[in-house]
């Protein structure tokens, strides 16, 4: 690994003062290929490993922590086995001459591999989500910059977009106005009025200067 001040001399006498990689090599002593690298990025690449670290202790026993592993699956929480239970079955029934890290490490990547990631989402019926974007369209002609409501429900993939020449109070309520009824539960604090009082809540939006509506972005 070079030190930061190389590697910015080297970009600099090749990108700023203009003189070729061969030069920066022979002077700063690297080789091209070096230089090349210093040339492709602005800042020093994170170490990559190229081939996955070689156990040669533990590979010939890897089939038996992942048997041991997977019985864990369908046992009692409390008769699961620990790293270091497994570390100490190696030991003593196999005969593992190894340490007691690489087993641990290669035991919580197991555990990680096979945990579920996955978060279940359920959205029921009239669960309506609402935000506001940015697009530019051309309106006459003249390309301009358009703000656009947008209300999906996710139940039914049904969604809504409407343009508004700008992002007010006044178009997040106004943007509600083709769905029958609204959504029981929107991120909003006031869409759950009745429809004939949509009016009413203009008004408050225009008197509260927006005090009252919150569109969750």
């Amino acid at each position: 690994m070079f030190a930061v001040e190389i590697y910015a001399a080297a970009r600099s006498f090749v990108f700023i003062k203009g003189n070729s990689r061969r030069e920066a090599a022979r002077l700063f002593g690297l080789s091209r290929e070096t230089v090349l690298k210093m040339c492709q990025f602005s800042l020093p690449p994170d170490y990559t490993r190229t081939a996955p670290v070689a156990k040669p202790k533990l590979d010939a026993l890897l089939p038996v922590i992942d048997a041991i592993l997977d019985g864990d699956r369908t046992a009692p929480a409390k008769q699961r086995h620990t790293a270091k239970r497994i570390f100490e079955r190696l030991r003593d029934e196999h005969r593992f001459a190894g340490g007691y890290t690489v087993v641990k490490d290669h035991v919580r990547l197991c555990l990680a591999r096979n945990r579920d990631t996955f978060v279940p989402l359920a959205h029921p019926p009239g669960h309506g989500q609402v935000g506001f974007g940015e697009a530019v369209g051309v309106i006459g002609g003249v390309g301009q910059k358009i703000h656009f409501f947008c209300m999906s429900l996710p139940h039914s993939d049904a969604c809504f977009v409407k343009a508004y020449p700008r992002e007010t109070t006044e178009a997040f309520p106004g943007g509600q106005q083709p769905t029958r009824s609204p959504p029981p539960r929107p991120p909003s604090r006031d869409v759950t009025a009745p429809a004939g009082d949509q009016e009413r809540g203009h008004r408050q939006a225009r008197e509260a200067g927006g005090s009252r509506f919150r569109v969750g972005r």
